[in-house]
Order: structure tokens, then C-alpha cells, then sequence
């Protein structure tokens, strides 16, 4: 499909007269650079926002559809698990009926739990000829065999689902926390059991797990204004962001994935001089995404080798964040967490990989010996008073609570802490969503979803004349894209200098919003090369790739067309 044609004239005398309403309506003429470069300073989530408006105003009175690439909500949810939750909380009903029933006003009490596992089994007894029902028995013979099924266990179900109680214990239900351990063991360590289950905290989706994360080590002195941290990039944008608000004032130093194969492409490994930045001691926090975003390719063996030696023998104090969301999308994931538990807090998002962004469910994950508590133990006695001072309504013995117990008073301002967790129905459905996986003895779920994003990947890089070659580490969640290295093989080195010269790199997610209907997201938001975009291929179906790369193959060659012009 071809575009209109780009102009170098970036309309310099209009800029003062579109007001921020104009611009906020995206209506703003794109070929006014200063506008593009003023969009620089924002989150590439917001400038998201804003093409998304561009693109709906351009579609007006054509026949074209938005395809908005731009964030990666999947277009996939996990059915059965949903659908034994819905068939459980019909159970947890009648539960609650046995105890108090007045169904004039609607009014029930609230489940028991002596006799719950019988009645339990005799419910799905009734129902054996529904799907839901038998993966329900599934779990339950699963769970019965690791020494988990009982009254109890039911009884944190239909109580959880009910929603009739405050979290207890706050930081995750005692039976979710056993379920979602092994569900990381197969899910993200490839197999290998820790010597001692994960200590787990539910959270509010992986976001709320970084902004907790951060909050406490702030407030526990582990990391302080001015302190120096290390971000492996391309990242997620909050880790860009948190470290330079007034709440942190952090010192970053950048570990970048700039390693080329010999085509010149790409492959978004962390070569050696990179990773030993990390000699650095007064580098107290790393922070990655693995597999990364937006690259979307994890740690090969060499790099993650290398990481590992250098943090067991020169950097054992060392604290790392991992944020693993992507790991089920890379056969045979293994996660620092794995290789590295006692450094290593992990932050798991349940939303991508079971279409669950609404639910909100996440957990952090941590070694039960770790570099948080030991590095709280060493701290000075004026900071372990103002410690005890800040915790004393939780405890006389604030020595004795683990960082991660720190972490749930601190999300709720500690006065909260009474109240803190993760809402009870939320970690039903993530007990649900493990056991879906758990009980998938050939990984049939993520063999397919592997393939469902890998196809996608293909069929896009296919319609951009490119072939893609086999990695082992690519997640193919997302695909950055860069156009400095695409736009000189297709037409030269001299092309690209020209394109550089009289555009601002935003002009052609910009341009391609207004006058295609495509949304992408700037690559250079991530800290990806600055002529690249992202595209998330999880959102839209198959063919709307192969559109996406036609449209911006068409308005690459109408930028060539200009040049040749002018030349």
C-alpha cells in the first residue's frame, strides 16, 4: 500500500500556533519536526497513545483498519482454566449456602472448611462429563500426590473465590505460594528445583512488583539518591524511568546489547566488555528484562555464563532484578534466578502468556537466603535504628522480617500492613493458571504459543523482504526493527545520511499513524538504536503482519523516492 509522500519542508512557522489541545488531538500536521523532536521527551507509551488518535482521524472516511502493533496486550486468553474458576466458584456457592442461606435477601455465610475436600470431590463427581470439571480432578490428583489436597486446600479455594476474607497470610495463600513454585521451577528454571522453595509475594501485575521492588530497597538503605546502578538495555521503559525521578536520583550506567552478527544484523547479546562494566563496586543494583524487551531474545549461554562468574566470584554483593514475563515464549528458559538465587529477586507477570492483563496477577520471587536480608543485616546501627523506628508497628524484632515481608508492609505504608495483598479470587486464578501448565506433561500450551508468535514474526519480516534466521534465545514476543541498518542496504548509506539530515526519527512512526493506520512504538524509548520501531506481535492476527510490512516497506521507498528527486 503506498503513502503519501513525505516533504522536507517541517513547516518551522506553524509551530507556535498549534496549541497543546492540537496536539493532543493529533491533529498536529506531521511534517513540523519540532513537534516530532518535542514528542522525544515522552514515554513511548504516551507518544503510543497519541499515534493511536492520529490514526483514528486519518481512518476517517477511508475503508482501512487501525492496526495498532503498538502495546503488547495478547489477542489470546487461556480458556480452561477460566472456565474451572467459573465451574469452582459455582461450588464455592453452594458452599456458602451450607452455612447460611437466605435467598429472599440473596444472603449466604461463609464457606467451611471440615468435610469441604468430600463434598468437593462429589461436586466434581456430579459435573465428571465437563471439561473444567476434569482438569479440576486433575489438579486435585496432581496436588493430592504432592502431599497438597485436603480440606483446607478447597477451603482457601471457595473462601478465595468468595472473596470473603482479608489475604491471609498477606503476602500470597499458603496453597497458591505451593502451586506457583513449581509452577516457576518448570516455567522459568527449565526444571532445576531450588534447594528450598521461592519465598513468593502476589502482586498487582508486574508493575506494581517493580514499583514495590524499588520503594523497598529505597527504604531499607540498600539503594540511596546518587547511588550507582546498571540497566542491560534495551528495556522496558519504567526501569529507564524509576531510577531518574526525585524519589531515586540514581547514578545509571548502561549495559547495552550491541553484539552484530556477520550479516551486520542484530543479535541482541551482551558482549564481554559490556557485561564487565559490572567490575564496577560501586554498581549496587542491576536491573534486566530476560528475554528482553523489545528485542524479545534472552540471554544465550555465553552471556548468561559470563554474568554468572562474574557475580559469584567478583561481585557477590551484588542485587538483580530479573524480570522473566517473556520466559515462556524461549524453549527451555532458564532464569537467572536459577543460576543466581541469592542475588536475584524475580518479577513473573501471569499476563501475557495466559491473555490475562486484566487480572493483575504477578509474584516476586526470591531465594529464602538472599543479598537483601544479609545486606540489611550489615547495614550501620543508625540505619537499622531508623529501620526499627519505621517497622515498630509490625514487630519488636524487625531484625527478624525478611525483605520480602518488608516489601508487602511498605506497599500498603506499613500503617496498612493489616490489609495488604493480593485480592483472594486474583490468586485463585493464578493457583488455576499453574496448574494448567503444571499439568501439561508435553508442553503442548507453550509449544503453541511459541509457534503463534514466531509465525506472526515470520510472516512480518517476510513482507519486509527479509528472512529471519532460526535463534534459539528469540522469544519473538516483540521485534525491533531498525531502520538505519534496513534503510542502507535497501538504498544506500547515502539514503540514510540524507534521512537523518532532514527528519527526525519519530517521522515515520508518526507519518505511518496519519497516513497508514499503523501504530508502532519508537524503538529509542526502550534504549534500542534511535531509527528503530517496535512491534508487538501479539495483538493483532496473522495477516495484519504482512500489511504492517508493506506499509512501512511503501513508505520507506516513498522517503527513497524524495531523495532521488532531490538528488
Amino acid at each position: 500500500m503506498s503513502t503519501s509522500t513525505p516533504s522536507t519542508s517541517h513547516g518551522a512557522g506553524t509551530a507556535a500556533t498549534d496549541s497543546p489541545a492540537a496536539i493532543e488531538a493529533g491533529i498536529k500536521a506531521n511534517d513540523d519536526r519540532a513537534f516530532e523532536e518535542s514528542l522525544g521527551a515522552m514515554s513511548p507509551f504516551e507518544v503510543k497513545n497519541l499515534l493511536v488518535k492520529m490514526a483514528k482521524k486519518g481512518d476517517e472516511g477511508t475503508t482501512r483498519t487501525l492496526l495498532n502493533a503498538g502495546r503488547g496486550n495478547p489477542n489470546w486468553i487461556t480458556t480452561l482454566p477460566r472456565e474451572a474458576f467459573f465451574l469452582l466458584g459455582a461450588f464455592a456457592m453452594e458452599e456458602a449456602r451450607r452455612t447460611m442461606d437466605e435467598p429472599d435477601f440473596d444472603l449466604a455465610g461463609m464457606p467451611a472448611a471440615e468435610g469441604a475436600a468430600a463434598r468437593f470431590l462429589a461436586f466434581l463427581d456430579e459435573h465428571g462429563r465437563e471439561k473444567p470439571a476434569q482438569f479440576l480432578k486433575r489438579a486435585w490428583d496432581y496436588l493430592d500426590a504432592e502431599g497438597l489436597a485436603g480440606d483446607e486446600l478447597v477451603h482457601e479455594w471457595t473462601g478465595g473465590i468468595a472473596g470473603d476474607e482479608y489475604p491471609m497470610p498477606d503476602r500470597i495463600l499458603r496453597y497458591t505460594q505451593e502451586i506457583v513454585n513449581r509452577y516457576l521451577v518448570k516455567a522459568l528454571d527449565d526444571g532445576h528445583a531450588p534447594a528450598t522453595p521461592y519465598d513468593l509475594f502476589a502482586t498487582e501485575g508486574g508493575t506494581a512488583a517493580m514499583c514495590y521492588l524499588f520503594y523497598s530497597l529505597k527504604c531499607n538503605f540498600l539503594v540511596n539518591p546518587g547511588d550507582r546502578i546498571a540497566l542491560m538495555t534495551p528495556i522496558f521503559t519504567p526501569y529507564l524511568n524509576i531510577p531518574t525521578l526525585n524519589d531515586y536520583d540514581l547514578d545509571v550506567t548502561y549495559i547495552q546489547a550491541n553484539t552484530i552478527d556477520a550479516d551486520g544484523l542484530h543479535t541482541w547479546q551482551y558482549p564481554d566488555s559490556e557485561l564487565e562494566k559490572l567490575r564496577d563496586p560501586s554498581i549496587k543494583l542491576l536491573c534486566l528484562v530476560n528475554p528482553s524487551n523489545p528485542p524479545s531474545v534472552a540471554l544465550d549461554d555465553a552471556s548468561r555464563a559470563k554474568l554468572v562468574s562474574l557475580v559469584k566470584n567478583e561481585r557477590p554483593d551484588l542485587i538483580i532484578i530479573s524480570d522473566d514475563v517473556y520466559g515462556t515464549f524461549v524453549p527451555h528458559y532458564r532464569s537467572l534466578l536459577d543460576d543466581l538465587p541469592y542475588n536475584t529477586a524475580c518479577v513473573y507477570s501471569f499476563s501475557k502468556y495466559f491473555g490475562a492483563t486484566g487480572w493483575r496477577l504477578a509474584v516476586i520471587a526470591t531465594a529464602q537466603n538472599n543479598v537483601f536480608d544479609d545486606l540489611i543485616a550489615k547495614l550501620p546501627d543508625d540505619k537499622k535504628r531508623a529501620l526499627a523506628n519505621r517497622y515498630a508497628c509490625l514487630t519488636d524484632h524487625i531484625e527478624k522480617v525478611k525483605f520480602t515481608d518488608r516489601m508487602v508492609a511498605d506497599s500498603r505504608l506499613v500503617a496498612l500492613n493489616g490489609t495488604a495483598g493480593l485480592g483472594t479470587p486474583q490468586q485463585v486464578m493464578m493457583s488455576l493458571f499453574a496448574l494448567y501448565c503444571l499439568l501439561d506433561d508435553h508442553d503442548a500450551y507453550r509449544t503453541k504459543m511459541q509457534q503463534l508468535v514466531q509465525h506472526r514474526l515470520g510472516l512480518l519480516w517476510k513482507s519486509l523482504g527479509w528472512t529471519l534466521e532460526p535463534d534459539p534465545e528469540r522469544a519473538g514476543y516483540y521485534s525491533v526493527i531498525d531502520l538505519s541498518i534496513w534503510a542502507t542496504r535497501l538504498y544506500g548509506a547515502d539514503f540514510f545520511a540524507w534521512l537523518k539530515e532532514n527528519y527526525d526519527s519519530l517521522d515515520i512512526v508518526v507519518r505511518l499513524a496519519q497516513d497508514t493506520g499503523v501504530v508502532l512504538m519508537d524503538g529509542h524509548g526502550f534504549d534500542a538504536p534511535e531509527w528503530s520501531v517496535r512491534v508487538s506481535l501479539a495483538n493483532l492476527n496473522a495477516d495484519d503482519y504482512i500489511a504492517i510490512g508493506q506499509r512501512l516497506s511503501a513508505m520507506l521507498a516513498d522517503y527513497a523516492e524524495v531523495w532521488k528527486t532531490e538528488k
